[in-house]
């Protein structure tokens, strides 16, 4: 039996989404809770691989049983139980033998907060700026993004991928009302670093550093070393993932 899992985490304790063979990872505490609960080892396969200190408002992952789960709340609730508080699982339920967390999803979202004016509250999970930053020509800027397909220029260097071709659908910045500015990204898939590198080139634009036709030379260049910092990561968020079927 296969089963999907919709959980969120807070990234700060943990280097990322997958096993890492000397640090904690997200995907490694999930395993061990459910290996505790079902009495088996039981892999889990994620939508995505978040990077060191990132976070996901919504994660989707998939695993196995030898056998139904009688009561999917009941183990939600069981490894809620066990799970530290910075991972909570929202759902479990039951999907075709061949659904794929993974490979089946169509879209992914993510959203990197940040704020202008010091606070004690949007520290540890918003980046603060200058507020000179020059969000909408940031705007001007990511709205060609929706020209292109291949971002090389905004990939961590010497990945396994076969292409770095990627369809973004969306990406601006909105200011939120209670001050905090969000950029907001949709692509039918992301590159490693991707995100924070896309980010961190948007703010050399904002801060008037460079042009919107630099931004577009920088993508074009196809050169990792042209484009702007990684930002960091504790400010993104994965938002959303979609699939061709509901998702509970």
């Amino acid at each position: 039996m296969r089963y999907f899992m919709r959980l969120a985490y807070c990234g700060a304790n943990y280097h990322g989404w997958q096993v890492q063979p000397h640090d904690c990872s997200v995907q490694q505490t999930l395993e061990q809770a459910l290996a505790m609960v079902l009495r088996a080892p039981t892999p889990v396969t994620g939508a995505g691989r978040t990077d060191t200190g990132v976070n996901a408002a919504m994660m989707i992952a998939h695993f196995d049983t030898a056998a139904p789960i009688a009561d999917c709340r009941k183990l939600a609730h069981s490894l809620n139980g066990i799970l530290p508080r910075d991972i909570a699982v929202y759902s479990i339920f039951p999907v075709a033998p061949d659904a794929h967390a993974r490979f089946d999803a169509t879209s992914r979202t993510y959203k990197y907060f940040a704020h202008t004016c010091k606070s004690p509250f949007l520290h540890d999970r918003s980046w603060r700026c200058r507020p000179d930053l020059d969000f909408e020509l940031m705007n001007e800027a990511a709205a060609r993004l929706m020209d292109y397909t291949d971002f090389t220029s905004f990939s961590k260097l010497h990945t396994d991928v076969a292409t770095n071709n990627c369809r973004v659908t969306h990406a601006q910045w909105t200011l939120e009302p209670d001050g905090q500015w969000v950029f907001t990204i949709t692509a039918d898939r992301f590159l490693r670093n991707m995100v924070r590198a896309i980010v961190g080139t948007l703010t050399l634009v904002g801060y008037h550093k460079i042009g919107v036709d630099e931004f577009c030379r920088i993508i074009e260049s196809r050169d990792r070393c042209k484009a702007g910092t990684s930002m960091p990561g504790h400010a993104l968020y994965l938002w959303r993932i979609t699939y061709p079927y509901p998702i509970e």
